[in-house]
């Protein structure tokens, strides 16, 4: 698997990841974090990974 698409799919699955904590934790009690605030930073994150795969796709690295 070339790095564009390995980028790509993580970046696509962190930030599905993301959404769902985002969209259907909000009942959720946890000590320490928030976890909707956690899907936000999971969904940025996983926004720039799959940004830096298309990058890599288009550039022609491997």
């Amino acid at each position: 698997m070339s790095k564009a698409k390995q980028y790509l799919s993580e970046g696509v699955v962190t930030f599905l990841i993301g959404l769902l904590l985002w969209r259907f934790t909000a009942d959720v009690d946890v000590p320490v974090v928030t976890l909707t605030k956690v899907g936000m930073v999971m969904m940025i994150v996983g926004g720039v990974l799959s940004a830096n795969g298309l990058w890599h796709a288009a550039r022609g690295r491997t």
